[in-house]
């Protein structure tokens, strides 16, 4: 039995399932966000994992706007 993903591959499989997407309709979607690299473990207030599931969410809404036919 496999663990299941963690939240970081779950996301990197949305982005890569979009881009997909996109590449086969023929639409130009932005970069989705970058992955962060200064989290520092300790769970802060505002964390900088926290900003980027935000932006991932918010990229992934304005992929599928675009991709919606």
């Amino acid at each position: 039995m496999s663990a299941p993903p963690s939240p970081l591959e779950t996301v990197q499989t949305l982005f890569a399932e979009l881009q997909q997407r996109a590449l086969e309709a023929g639409v130009t979607l932005r970069q989705p966000p970058p992955v962060p690299t200064t989290c520092c473990g300790r769970g802060c207030n505002g964390c900088v994992w926290e900003g980027f599931y935000a932006a991932a969410a918010y990229w992934r809404e304005e992929a599928l706007l675009q991709l919606a036919p």
